[in-house]
């Protein structure tokens, strides 16, 4: 009879579980994937314009302006943003007031609608003013000194003709003046070189003996 029972007991549990519904699995929320934002090829060359910026080469960071300016896949507004910021670097540590002239106006000549052509008329006002001052400058005072002269034509962006007055005349210019020539190209520190010896300490520190690369040709 236990065993009868057994039996039964068994019959019964088997049947339990097989009419018991399939459980569908816990389902447990996993975040979405962490999709990183790649910067467009515009923000990256900003941003390489900036770092050039903050370690004070200038010419460097201008140029990389005119190849973004250039670049055919670079935005309208992204070329009025670059012309504006190479106007104003130019105008400033650039020392080339005829170049940023140039970009202002056309800045504002392709781009009038831009947010910057406003700020852009009132750069050109005053760098036209400075031009003009400078040109006058020039051509009457005839007491300038080889160094005026030499520092005039440089601030207006006549970097050839000032050097050839700074080679002319064997002028010592401060070491501003030398490190633009030398990140521009027009001296060169390579030992075959000759000519006159220029030192010229780069912002950070580092010292070189530079000649003018013309002479190496």
């Amino acid at each position: 009879m236990r065993a009868v029972i057994a039996i039964s007991v068994v019959l019964m549990t088997g049947a339990c579980a097989s009419n018991t519904p399939d459980m569908p699995p816990a389902v447990v929320d996993a975040p979405p994937p962490r999709i990183e934002a790649v910067p467009s090829a515009y923000a990256l060359a900003m941003g390489t314009v900036g770092e050039l910026v903050e370690a004070e080469n200038e010419q460097m960071a201008i140029l990389r302006l005119q190849q973004l300016i250039g670049n055919q896949k670079t935005t309208e507004a992204e070329r009025a943003s670059a012309l504006y910021r190479m106007a104003k670097l130019q105008y400033g540590a650039g020392n080339d007031v005829f170049g940023a002239i140039a970009s202002l106006d056309e800045l504002i000549e392709q781009y009038p609608n831009s947010p910057e052509a406003a700020d852009a008329i009132a750069l050109r006002d005053t760098a036209r003013g400075e031009a003009t001052s400078l040109n006058y400058q020039l051509e009457t005072d005839q007491n300038l000194s080889p160094t005026d002269r030499f520092e005039m034509m440089f601030r207006l962006g006549n970097h050839q003709d000032a050097s050839d007055l700074l080679l002319a005349r064997n002028l010592k210019p401060d070491n501003a003046y030398l490190l633009d020539l030398y990140q521009m190209g027009h001296l060169c520190d390579a030992a075959e070189f000759t000519g006159p010896v220029y030192d010229v300490v780069e912002p950070d520190g580092t010292a070189r003996r530079v000649r003018f690369c013309e002479f190496g040709k």
